[in-house]
């Protein structure tokens, strides 16, 4: 592979010589007729080129904005020299997924929202170099998988997302035996049920998954955990467990009229348009020639206004209540959905459900807000207009408000465990819950969040289950609730 560089390339003042360039993306008419990734790759010139832009600051603040604290300047400066599977080792040595988390993590508020050369100019363009150099490795096969040597010990994890999926490779790699529990019928949690295939295709999770397979963890499909099995069953046969669970209960529209027929939540309309496979039992949910209204404004809200696009829809358009400043969706799935064709209206709450006579949605009435002073998340309050009710036309309306923790089955053992006042798995600096031996990490300890925080979570429970296990073999194993 070369390693010459261009005196540009060479130069420390690269990041002005090379301006930014953004991996190819497929034309917004070309794209909303199916959903297929809409990004490609890097060639290899271009990847050394972006690469080289990075200026290796002495302390790097993208390494601080990234959660896992990954080697950002290391393997940018490797990717410069053409030495792209050396980059990418590096890469995975700190990430269990990177070429998944380059497709979805918002960078602009990540690593590269803290890039120094914000201040000058563009940023690095990370996130784009990451997925390059990972699936270059996967090309070349050069992403090893094999079981590791068994150090003796037994692990369940609940949930095979991405704390499920992360947490096992951890684990695997040090020669546990770790067995996923999967309530679905397909694996991959969230990453395959929730994020679309135009941001992540399906394909990139099975390689991650088979990957694991071939490291020696066994799946179990269409195992409810707390239903078909208890927390007692799993504490008996294996020597520790990880909750990956996630948190998946839709948060209610709650106005008057969200009765009327043609109102889904986001997560079934998401599953239903994504997933196509016979093990996917939801009720077909048709926008096609409709007029569809989303209501919210994270990046779950973006997906649905892109899949209903993909699926139909003669218009998409975003209801939020806040301003676009304030908006928590990712910049750059915001600008994707307008050049599809989507519509926003921000400083816009919904208050009613209108209905036909027959009781399907006809419309919404909605109220102008303005943002007052910020609360406890420093975004800035919105409060009603007076006065300033209006109509927004709708045939179909998407909710899209968010999730909160699945309430566990009532007399199940895992209602046994401790949790917070939003419902949340309490844990402490270990990951571990309240009953020893038993751990958890993602959203449903830490709330709706992204992908790499539910790796970062997973990172640090592998390592907890670990040291706990070590404990234990030690004589010294803990007992009794965890200090929360």
């Amino acid at each position: 592979m070369p390693t010459d560089t261009t005196p540009e390339q060479n130069s420390k003042y690269a990041w002005s010589t090379i301006l930014r360039a953004a991996p190819p993306k497929r034309p917004a008419t070309d794209r909303i007729q199916d959903f297929h990734e809409i990004y490609s790759d890097y060639d290899q010139e271009v990847a050394r080129q972006q690469a080289s832009r990075c200026i290796q600051c002495p302390s790097p603040l993208c390494m601080q904005g990234c959660p896992l604290s990954n080697r950002i300047p290391e393997w940018l400066a490797l990717a410069a020299e053409g030495k792209f599977l050396e980059a990418a080792a590096l890469s995975r040595s700190t990430s269990n997924m990177p070429e998944i988390c380059s497709r979805v993590c918002p960078q602009e508020r990540l690593c590269e929202g803290a890039c120094i050369l914000n201040a000058k100019g563009e940023p690095v363009a990370i996130g784009s170099v990451e997925r390059f150099i990972n699936d270059f490795a996967f090309d070349m096969g050069d992403v090893a998988a094999c079981a590791a040597p068994p150090n003796g010990w037994r692990v369940a994890v609940v949930g095979s997302g991405p704390g499920g999926i992360a947490c096992a490779d951890e684990l695997s790699r040090e020669g546990t035996a770790v067995t996923i529990f999967e309530s679905h019928m397909i694996p991959g949690g969230l990453l395959v049920n929730g994020i679309p295939a135009f941001k992540l295709e399906k394909q990139v999770v099975n390689r991650r998954i088979e990957n694991l397979t071939r490291q020696g963890v066994v799946l179990k499909l269409g195992v409810r955990v707390g239903w078909d099995i208890s927390l007692a069953d799993l504490r008996r046969e294996f020597d520790a467990v990880f909750l990956g669970i996630g948190a998946l209960k839709p948060k209610p529209l709650d106005i008057p009229g969200d009765k009327a027929s043609g109102i889904a939540d986001a997560l079934p309309f998401l599953i239903q348009k994504n997933v196509s496979s016979p093990l996917v039992n939801i009720p077909p949910i048709e926008v096609a020639g409709s007029r569809v209204a989303v209501l919210g404004g994270g990046d779950t809200a973006m997906d649905c206004l892109r899949t209903a696009l993909r699926a139909g829809a003669s218009e998409a358009v975003c209801l939020y209540r806040r301003d676009l400043a304030n908006m928590p969706g990712s910049r750059k799935e915001y600008l994707n959905a307008i050049e599809e064709g989507a519509k926003f209206e921000f400083l816009t709450n919904p208050v009613e459900i209108l209905a036909r006579a027959d009781g399907s949605v006809e419309s919404v009435r909605c109220v102008r807000m303005e943002l007052g002073e910020p609360d406890a998340s420093g975004r800035r309050k919105p409060r009603p207009v007076a006065g300033s009710e209006f109509i927004v036309p709708a045939d179909f309306i998407i909710v899209a408000y968010g999730f909160e923790p699945i309430p566990f089955p009532p007399g199940s053992d895992l209602a046994q465990i401790e949790t917070d006042a939003w419902g949340g798995i309490a844990v402490d600096k270990s990951q571990m819950t309240s009953i020893s031996g038993v751990f958890a990490g993602g959203d449903s300890v830490r709330g709706p969040s992204l992908v790499v925080h539910a790796v970062r979570d997973a990172r640090s429970a592998a390592g907890g289950i670990l040291r706990y296990l070590q404990a234990g073999r030690d004589g010294a194993r803990v007992e009794g609730p965890a200090q929360v």
